[in-house]
């Protein structure tokens, strides 16, 4: 049994498909597929009996190339894999690192698929499922993907434990562009079994494949992180990416000013520490009473007292 993770970072106990469910969802695939076109050149010969020969022929080219090789691309890219036939045999396709599949690696398995199962009936894709390990086709070796079966017990189904919360969204600068499937799908793996590991070998793996995934991402392991809090925190970081890519693209994504930076002081090691509230501000001075000094204008009591000698001579005194 060969365990897979998908791109939601869920680890999945599934057998790579083998070559009879494989045939048998190829088969209503193409019955699908089959029936469309047939359908589509009837309604191509009658609509179009006035045009001469060749632009028929080049009509029902176009025709051939829209239904039965366009037609899987499109369906495998919007439905991430699972085609008709797949979902009717419990199957899908998905990447070597378990990820759900983009529209470059449906146009390759389309393309090739186009060669090995139209135009040779199935004898070469047939011949290459059963000498691979683990029954991949030569579409499926040139786009780096692999059909495996989805119905599974729940059972058998395990979570990549989730970093601290103190770790959620720390590397939300780094890049991950660089880091190979073949590194993504060891380190879910590592997450997984973890706990099922011997303490020092779990931390022994853990620092390896911390220093693997620094190498490529062109940043350092940050101190006093452990490395299985690390691992955690940027496959935590990639599952949001693909996340937003593939099912959020128009809601709100907080800027990058709302999380801490990559390598900010104070968010490894500890979780961070609150600001400090600020000062209360002190008191304004209570006011004082103005005091009355000789030869002074000064205000007391709503009253003013002018200097005697800046009176105004007018020889008038005020009744006692």
């Amino acid at each position: 049994m060969s365990e897979l993770v998908t791109g939601e970072a869920v680890a999945l106990e599934l057998r790579p498909a083998k070559l009879p469910s494989r045939a048998l969802a190829v088969l209503i695939d193409l019955a699908v597929a089959v029936t469309v076109y047939i359908v589509v050149t009837v309604v191509l010969v009658s609509s179009t009996s006035s045009l001469d020969e060749a632009a028929q022929v080049a009509l029902s080219i176009a025709a051939f190339l829209l239904v039965l090789v366009g037609g899987p691309i499109a369906v495998e890219t919007l439905s991430h894999g699972r085609s008709l036939g797949k979902l009717a045999c419990g199957l899908r396709v998905v990447r070597d690192d378990g990820g759900p599949i983009r529209f470059r690696h449906a146009l390759v398995r389309g393309a090739i698929g186009t060669v090995e199962i139209v135009m040779t009936f199935g004898v070469v894709a047939c011949i290459a499922s059963l000498v691979s390990a683990r029954g991949r086709r030569l579409g499926d070796v040139f786009a780096g993907t692999l059909v495996v079966r989805e119905r599974v017990p729940v059972s058998q189904v395990g979570f990549v434990p989730p970093p601290p919360p103190w770790l959620s969204g720390r590397f939300s600068t780094l890049d991950l562009s660089a880091v190979p499937d073949w590194l993504w799908l060891a380190i879910r793996q590592y997450l997984t079994r973890m706990q099922q590991l011997d303490p020092q070998v779990g931390w022994t793996m853990a620092q390896q494949l911390a220093t693997d995934l620094a190498s490529h991402t062109g940043a350092p392991a940050p101190q006093g992180v452990p490395p299985a809090a690390y691992l955690a925190a940027v496959v935590q970081e990639r599952q949001a990416r693909e996340v937003q890519r593939n099912f959020a693209a128009g809601a709100a994504v907080p800027s990058a000013d709302a999380r801490a930076p990559y390598g900010a002081p104070g968010t490894y090691g500890t979780p961070p520490v609150p600001p400090a509230p600020a000062p209360a501000p002190a008191p304004a001075p209570a006011p004082q009473p103005a005091v009355h000094v000789a030869g002074t204008s000064t205000a007391v009591e709503g009253e003013t007292t002018e200097r005697a000698d800046d009176r105004p001579g007018t020889g008038f005194a005020p009744p006692a």
